[in-house]
């Protein structure tokens, strides 16, 4: 539907799909329904669980330095985790001639950053036309010193991608004053009663951020970086809604990059066929299946500092000494729902290898004696395994 200020202006007749309408969303199938549901319940459950503050740091920096990569990797950027990682660290610097692809993941892990301290001091930060051009500026500054283009600034002139023909360059700037209401406006604020208010607000930001996403692509603001734009978007409104855990707020992104070619794919169709349903529904999925990762991740978390605490507990039955140091060691070294070969314990980790290297060839048979009585491993032909098994909710008790 077009706003009577829109009438005069070129877009509305080349653009008519660019109409800042949301109600399309009500037809969404009940599958998609049902994983904004999903979406919903494990949001509440991650940001419910309680985690000690250095893995809490470790799991929001894992996901900051994933979906940095993802956001730099799908425009062609070929640095990898790992080389992301060390750059974040400040232990890698990119050979002269990719120079400029450390620059662009520098860029995009400092705005992810400065957008958290935006939404940490302001939870009711609104959008706005200027900020989205900030966006593109913090992603842009410095990658091509030579460029003729102005970081931030609106294109002066007409864009083709692919076979997508931009919107004239004269209705950027007032596309994205439009986009910047519309996306703070009524068609995303919760109107459900109380008890539903919380999830139908989720659900209405889900939403918003898959829209910002598009609709940043549709209009094409910039001469350059409209991608990245377009996600750093999606992730600040995902995460100032206060629903999604920061840490989770850049997993759509790395949808986007783990499936790159369904991606342009579905851009193209929202594009080319309107069919605004289909990336509604692809970025719905990726949610999700991020969302089931990331909660993995933290239940294997739980269940290291649960098993530790356990084998403490059993540990504290036996004399202090370096034989029982050297059990739990033993014990702690071992990978969950691993089976090791007996010939491999003793070199397991270098701790290990020093501590049996000290000791006599009958010493690693008492080890896993003592281990085995106590239910802390299970010895078979196929090796040893810890019973991490033993901290799984709802089991059966055992003899051991």
């Amino acid at each position: 539907m077009v706003n009577r200020r829109d009438e005069a202006r070129e877009y509305a007749d080349t653009h008519p799909w660019i109409d800042f309408d949301a109600s399309f969303a009500n037809r969404l199938g009940a599958r998609s329904w049902m994983q904004v549901g999903e979406a919903y319940a494990r949001c509440a459950e991650l940001s419910g669980t309680p985690l000690a503050p250095a893995v809490a740091e470790a799991l929001h920096q894992h996901a900051l330095i994933r979906g940095a990569q993802a956001t730099v990797a799908i425009e062609g950027n070929t640095l990898t985790v790992e080389q992301v990682q060390s750059i974040y660290a400040g232990e890698f610097t990119a050979p002269q001639s990719r120079a400029y692809q450390e620059r662009e993941v520098r860029n995009v892990l400092e705005a992810f950053e400065r957008l958290d301290y935006m939404v940490m001091d302001d939870g009711d930060l609104s959008l706005s036309a200027e900020l989205i051009c900030d966006m593109n500026r913090w992603v842009l500054d410095g990658v091509d010193p030579d460029a003729s283009l102005e970081p931030g600034a609106i294109r002066t002139h007409s864009v083709v991608v692919g076979s997508y023909v931009g919107p004239p360059a004269r209705d950027c700037w007032h596309l994205l004053e439009r986009l910047a209401d519309w996306l703070d406006g009524d068609d995303f604020r919760s109107t459900s009663s109380e008890s539903a208010e919380h999830r139908d607000a989720f659900a209405r930001t889900v939403l918003s951020a898959l829209l910002a996403h598009l609709y940043i692509a549709w209009i094409h603001p910039f001469a350059d970086g409209n991608g990245r734009t377009a996600r750093l978007l999606e992730y600040l409104i995902l995460a100032r809604s206060g629903m999604v855990p920061l840490a989770a707020a850049n997993l759509m992104a790395n949808h986007f990059n783990l499936t790159r070619d369904r991606y342009y794919a579905r851009l193209a169709a929202a594009s080319r066929e309107r069919d605004v349903l289909g990336f509604l529904e692809y970025g719905i999925e990726g949610l999700v299946d991020g969302l089931v990762e990331h909660s993995a991740a933290v239940r294997a978390q739980h269940l290291g500092l649960a098993w530790q605490s356990y084998v403490t507990e059993t540990m504290a039955q036996f004399p202090t000494s370096p034989a029982s140091e050297r059990q739990r060691t033993l014990v702690m070294a071992l990978e969950p729902a691993a089976r090791v070969p007996r010939s491999d314990i003793a070199g397991l980790t270098p701790q290990l290898a020093q501590m049996y290297a000290r000791t006599g060839p009958r010493t690693l048979a008492r080890d896993l004696n003592r281990l085995e009585d106590a239910g802390l491993i299970e010895v078979s032909t196929e090796g040893i395994r810890a019973r991490v098994d033993l901290m799984s909710a709802f089991l059966l008790p055992t003899s051991t």
